[in-house]
């Protein structure tokens, strides 16, 4: 099964070949160019990935793009992409946050999406695994009947 991932880019440039390049890695790649564009697509498929630009109709569109996607039952693997790092540390609010620095070469970029992915998985089955563990309470009811 192929990877879905939303890529979300207002530089058509940059969205194109971003895109070509994840398809000849194996992955299947939707794209937005726009935040309006991006939470329509997210609210009517489902994604493992969404890549985002921060800057694009304002300084911290992006942010708007991720806040979307962590917000989805599907909960994908999120990650900015940027020329532009903000230097004011806002984009650390959450230090988990994968931060791809454009240019980034396409060795490079693929091995960090393989492996946030796999991070991103590891870290749903954890939640999903210690949500379903019964709760001492629920243990000590259990032993008692």
């Amino acid at each position: 099964m192929k990877r879905r991932i939303l890529l979300v880019d207002d530089d058509l440039a940059v969205l194109l070949t971003l895109k070509a390049v994840l398809e000849l890695h194996g992955f299947e790649v939707d794209t937005a160019s726009s935040t309006a564009e991006a939470i329509s697509r997210m609210d009517t498929a489902v994604y493992q990935m969404v890549i985002t630009d921060l800057r694009m109709e304002s300084e911290d569109a992006g942010m708007d793009v991720i806040r979307h996607a962590r917000g989805k039952s599907y909960a994908p693997a999120t990650a900015l992409l940027t020329a532009y790092p903000p230097l004011n540390g806002r984009w650390t609010e959450n230090p988990s946050q994968p931060l791809l620095v454009k240019p980034v070469g396409t060795r490079d970029l693929v091995r960090q999406l393989e492996a946030l992915l796999v991070r991103h998985e590891d870290e749903k089955q954890r939640r999903a695994n210690n949500n379903s563990a019964p709760s001492p309470s629920q243990e000590n009811r259990r032993r008692a009947s």
